[in-house]
């Protein structure tokens, strides 16, 4: 792709239990949660020397994150990667002969349009595009 990494998603049962658990992993606090009603999930943030990593949590026993869960166990979710234009990088990838995930970018947490790749176009790791909103 030639973009960085903006985070790695880690799913995770309880993020009462987790964020403790990853503040002392990774010698660095949860600087913010997040509530994303529209994909079931709450998530915790952290940024330990420039590598931000997401923690991601189900408000559904029937939501995506949970059925993750249920069927790997939990550990990393998804690899994101920032992109400058992301109607433009889902039009190369489309073109390319990925699978989408959704057909328009749909707001994601910390201010970001997301869109996601099917982990079975990108050898089993589900990848996230991720753009800023300005």
């Amino acid at each position: 792709m030639g973009y960085n990494v903006e985070h790695i998603g880690i799913a995770v049962k309880n993020l009462n239990l987790s964020i403790p658990l990853f503040e002392r992993l990774l010698g660095s606090p949860c600087y913010k949660t997040e509530n994303i009603d529209i994909e079931k999930v709450n998530t915790a943030f952290f940024l330990p020397q420039g590598a931000k990593i997401e923690l991601l949590e189900s408000t559904d026993p029937e939501g995506v994150i949970a059925k993750f869960i249920a069927k790997k166990g939990e550990g990393m979710h998804h690899i994101a990667f920032e992109v400058p234009d992301i109607l433009a990088e889902m039009d190369r990838l489309k073109k390319e002969g990925f699978t989408l995930l959704n057909e328009s970018p749909k707001q994601g947490a910390d201010n970001k349009l997301v869109c996601f790749v099917h982990p079975k176009d990108s050898n089993g790791v589900l990848i996230e595009l991720c753009q800023t909103i300005t």
